[in-house]
């Protein structure tokens, strides 16, 4: 059964960027999906329907230049579930960096994990300026990549596809302090408190 599972796998679930680009993926992909969020915890229940699906994409955000830990636990007890059909393994990886190459590490990290489990590997989108691009004029540019990723995940291809805002990093980095400037001072917090290393 031709059939795609959206695996959502940031700690913020629905309320992260990674739903939402999730959502636009929906949009233009042509084709039946549902939707899995590992912080649901309901990883056996999914498990015991692995083999409706033809394909799986992974979305998630960068978290230290790696997969965020609830989306490793939850591939791990994945590698550990046998099961008699593989889905493709598509991902789509978004990070607050202006460079897609940030998500290349998270990328390896994937595609070990398909290798050592025996999914087959497919397209790969990595999208940098995550947490902004969104709410930009740039919208235009990621929602552009992924509506080309959607046709290269329901075509089967092995494709790698990358889109940032076309920003230099100088100015990137400036619009990006002003925007957490003010983020801090919405919530009580100064400049110079971001900027300690100390945590309460």
């Amino acid at each position: 059964m031709e059939k795609l599972l959206i695996i959502n796998g940031s700690p913020r679930a629905k309320r992260s960027n990674s739903g939402r680009y999730a959502e636009i993926f929906k949009t233009h992909y042509k084709g039946k999906t549902s939707e899995y969020i590992v912080a649901s915890r309901k990883h056996e229940v999914l498990f015991e329907k692995i083999n409706y699906y033809s394909d799986i994409l992974f979305v998630f955000p960068l978290y230290c230049d790696s997969v965020p830990t609830i989306l490793l636990d939850f591939l791990k007890s994945l590698s550990q579930y046998k099961s008699e059909h593989k889905p493709t393994v598509h991902v789509m990886i978004n990070c607050g960096f202006i460079e897609p190459k940030q998500n290349f590490t998270a990328v390896e990290i994937m595609r070990l994990f398909a290798k050592q489990s025996g999914y087959p590997f497919g397209s790969i989108l990595c999208i940098g300026s995550g947490e902004a691009i969104l709410d930009t004029p740039f919208r235009f540019c990621v929602e552009r990549k992924i509506r080309s990723f959607a046709r290269s995940v329901k075509k089967g291809q092995k494709k790698f596809a990358s889109v940032t805002m076309p920003l230099t990093k100088k100015i990137f980095v400036k619009a990006s302090t002003n925007y957490w400037i003010k983020y801090g001072e919405r919530n009580g917090i100064t400049k110079m408190e971001m900027e300690t290393m100390e945590i309460e």
